[in-house]
């Protein structure tokens, strides 16, 4: 008897196998005719199986006919064809074997539907439902396509630290790591705290970014890539922001600005690619029930070249747009997602990318140009999101970067091992960051960031 899958034993091929199946009850339906209809589903699709229980069954009457949603069992039958409109085959079952009831006063999942608000308040459950359910196969495609496309690009995986003393950003919003007894810290003759006596000897943080790492082994292996969590001390309670999140972020010695963009355009193709391939079951669902702009918007990615504009040339034709946006538009500040989208969805109908910004509002780290005014840095921006991917050809020169250092209130002694990779052997190098939940926010059309990771981390909020 061949153990399947609900998703393996829905295909016309398992019609005649002996199977067992085994997963949670989503329904139960009795028959006059001294039988029950059960669906069940295991997680590996969308779609259920259905059951026929024959009354026959040792244990129809004391176990069978109280299943209720979320009730556990195993199935054990023959694959027959449906003579259902929904469904290729069903199991005819020989045993049922019941692990585990649900009492369908309590339990939480019934047939009534509850918005997504709600369903973070049983994080432990939501991922039995359709949406959530869906969420996750696309996320776990979307994650082995990362990996699959850098180790196809010739990239190796490299983990960097969780714990770190250096902030990437320069933002200062950092979780810090800590074995002082806050009520009882140790203070320096000055009355500070003495971090000379933490578990670190110094201050130290939870990680923004992997990228300074990165370049770290870019400088010496060539080709790297990052995939692990960020977190954010940000007290930003938006549909956008999480606390704690997914990052994949590559580098790579000797490549140049226009090296990056081709390789995040590449990038994206290939994700956006395999999720519409291999889950259009997924897909078709969110189309039909939560953006019906989804598909659109993936083929027009996957099929469509990716423009690429200056910064100074949005700002431009911005402002001879005639549109009324609700941030006003000027050269020297970051575009909001509004002036983003009217590039991708209005002007150009395209993915596009943006690059040379002014060097006021990106980091410190990135390759300043010739006119002192902008800097190496791109943007990818796609229809419906905005921003997707941030990167830079990096800063390899010591003393422009020293001062770019400086001019951000950074202490260059604090980066001394940084600064080490541009007096020992320099090279240009460049790379990027896609945050994994904004891009599965963007695949399945999601509202809300907080339902496209398993156990959000936000303000206030660290049930699970």
């Amino acid at each position: 008897m061949d153990k399947l899958s609900v998703r393996d034993a829905r295909q016309a091929a398992a019609i005649g196998r002996q199977v067992t199946l085994q997963g949670w009850i989503r329904t139960r339906r009795d028959s006059k005719g001294g039988f029950s209809f059960l669906e069940l589903n295991d997680g590996s699709s969308l779609a259920n199986i259905q059951i026929v229980a024959d009354g026959k069954l040792a244990n129809y009457e004391s176990e069978v006919k109280h299943l209720s949603p979320g009730s556990s069992v195993t199935i054990r039958g023959e694959v027959k064809p449906s003579g259902g409109k929904e469904q290729a085959t069903e199991v005819h079952a020989t045993e049922i074997v019941v692990h585990g009831l649900a009492d369908p006063e309590a339990y939480p999942l019934q047939k009534k539907r509850h918005t997504l608000e709600k369903l973070r308040e049983w994080a432990h459950l939501r991922p039995r439902t359709n949406t959530i359910g869906a969420v996750m196969r696309v996320r776990n495609r979307i994650s082995r396509s990362i990996h699959e496309f850098f180790q196809d690009e010739g990239f190796l995986y490299v983990n960097t630290p969780i714990i770190t003393a250096s902030d990437c950003e320069g933002a200062g919003e950092m979780f810090r790591v800590s074995t002082i007894d806050p009520a009882n810290p140790p203070r320096t003759a000055e009355g500070k705290i003495d971090y000379a006596q933490d578990f670190f000897g110094k201050p130290a943080f939870l990680t923004v970014s992997g990228q300074l790492e990165g370049e770290i082994y870019a400088t010496a292996l060539g080709k790297i890539y990052t995939f692990g969590p960020t977190f954010r001390a940000e007290n930003s309670n938006t549909s956008r922001h999480l606390a704690e999140f997914w990052m994949v972020e590559p580098e790579a010695a000797f490549f140049d600005l226009y090296d990056d963009m081709a390789l995040a355009e590449r990038f994206l193709k290939r994700i956006v690619g395999d999720v519409l391939r291999d889950c259009p079951e997924d897909m078709q669902f969110f189309q039909e029930r939560v953006d019906n702009t989804i598909m659109a918007a993936l083929e027009t990615v996957r099929d469509r070249e990716f423009l690429r504009i200056t910064y100074t040339e949005a700002i431009e034709l911005l402002e001879k747009s005639g549109e009324k946006f609700e941030f006003p538009v000027r050269w020297g500040a970051d575009l909001q997602a509004e002036h983003e989208r009217w590039l991708t969805e209005k002007k150009f109908n395209a993915p596009v990318i943006l690059y040379d910004y002014p060097r006021g509002i990106k980091a410190f780290y990135m390759r300043l140009n010739d006119d002192g005014k902008t800097v190496r840095a791109m943007d990818v921006l796609v229809p419906r999101v905005g921003e997707i991917i941030g990167g830079s050809q990096r800063e390899e020169r010591l003393d422009v970067l020293i001062d770019r250092m400086k001019e951000s209130g950074l202490n260059p002694d604090d980066y001394w091992w940084y600064l080490d990779l541009r007096r020992f052997g320099t090279v240009p190098h460049a790379g990027f960051g896609l945050g994994l939940e904004r891009m599965v926010q963007f695949v399945t059309g999601m509202a809300n960031i907080r339902d496209v990771i398993p156990f959000p981390r936000t303000p206030g909020s660290a049930e699970f």
